[in-house]
């Protein structure tokens, strides 16, 4: 996995996780359902947590929202590069007919004033263009990273939609009165993890 890959892996998980952050609340009990519940040994509160780096991993939609902004990063930066070496090599051959100039001058090898002008002219001409590409060219950086940004929210927006929306009818019943982040908890309790039952849900689901 390259750095890129962590990196919206990262995003997509931290909006993920904002879901469920120390507690997501599907259904309240009664106090006396609570009462009841937590007296009676040996029986499971009505918890359930789940582990959202096993649902950015497992469940079809994480995994292509990931693939797509991978594929639009890597394209905004083949883009971006291809622009930058061009003007790279065309900055790098101003230069060098800039002191090719300055030699010319220096060496007197201009056969006329109007001649040395006319090649000072073209030099400050195509300086000036330079500078007009290099403001395009950092423009059209932050347009990338702009547009970037704005479709990374959508997808990450588009996939928390969808997993709240999955949770409300996967605890339709109300059996369970809370649902937890793994991530929020000190230390994981046996017998609770329902992650396998909410991916193959939202599979399931996302493949009808």
């Amino acid at each position: 996995m390259n750095k890129s890959q962590i990196i919206i892996n990262a995003v997509l998980a931290a909006a993920v996780v904002a879901l469920f952050i120390v507690v997501y609340q599907i259904k309240p009990a009664t106090p006396k359902q609570q009462v009841e519940e937590v007296v009676v040994e040996g029986e499971l509160l009505p918890i359930a947590i789940v582990n959202t780096d096993s649902i950015l991993k497992y469940y079809t939609l994480a995994v292509e929202s990931s693939e797509k902004l991978m594929s639009s990063y890597e394209a905004s930066m083949v883009q971006l590069d291809t622009k930058a070496r061009a003007f790279q090599k065309e900055y790098e051959t101003f230069q060098k007919d800039a002191m090719d100039f300055q030699r010319k001058v220096e060496a007197g090898a201009f056969l006329s004033r109007e001649r040395a002008e006319s090649e000072q002219a073209r030099l400050q001409t195509k300086g000036q263009q330079l500078e007009k590409k290099q403001v395009d060219l950092e423009n059209l950086r932050q347009k990338l990273s702009n547009d970037f940004a704005v479709q990374q929210q959508e997808l990450t927006l588009q996939l928390a939609d969808s997993i709240q929306t999955f949770l409300k009818d996967f605890n339709a019943d109300g059996r369970y009165h809370l649902i937890l982040n793994e991530a929020a908890l000190m230390n994981k309790v046996a017998g609770y993890d329902v992650t396998n039952e909410v991916v193959e849900g939202l599979n399931a689901r996302y493949t009808k």
